[in-house]
């Protein structure tokens, strides 16, 4: 009976360890994130590089993750009332068919820059073994924060949050 229990909580332990193993090539916090050539998503391509200079937030999301679809609403906000302003908001599907994703963003009525990753370059690199995923990027690309699972990025907590991680007043 005891190895019994033993080998279930050995499984566990293994199943648990390998679901929260990091992605190939993954930038941690602290890391700075390489160049990355971005497909665009119902807009231009473009390049990662190209949001240097300015704090950066970039949501990983899939039009099939129920979570993702519940904080994209709170993204589109903070975007329209700060974005551009004191930092810029992307978002990056993981979507398999682009087409399920442009079709999300336009019932969303979702309006900041958006792109696919279909090489699974991005989603590695950040690290969106799980999503949504959000990312806080200093001008710089410096990985600040990662926070995995459901938000809404426009409350009193997430606007502290954001704040207090690029050192802006909110």
């Amino acid at each position: 009976m005891k190895a019994i229990l033993y080998l279930i909580l050995l499984l566990l332990a293994v199943a648990t360890s390998q679901s929260f193993a990091k992605t190939p090539g993954e930038v941690e916090v602290g890391g700075t994130l390489r160049e990355a050539n971005m497909q665009g998503l119902a807009g231009p391509s473009g390049k990662l590089s190209e949001f240097r200079g300015k704090p950066l937030i970039i949501n990983v999301w899939a039009s099939w993750c129920g979570p993702c679809r519940q904080e994209m609403a709170s993204l589109e906000r903070l975007s329209r009332r700060y974005g551009g302003q004191q930092f810029s908001v992307i978002g990056i599907s993981t979507d398999d068919y682009p087409e399920a994703a442009e079709a999300f963003l336009k019932q969303s009525k979702t309006k900041f820059r958006q792109f696919i990753d279909s090489q699974l370059f991005l989603e590695n690199m950040l690290g969106a073994n799980r999503i949504p995923l959000t990312l806080l990027v200093s001008a710089q690309g410096q990985v600040l924060l990662k926070v995995y699972g459901v938000k809404e990025w426009d409350d009193a907590q997430a606007l502290a949050l954001i704040g207090k991680t690029f050192r802006i007043k909110m």
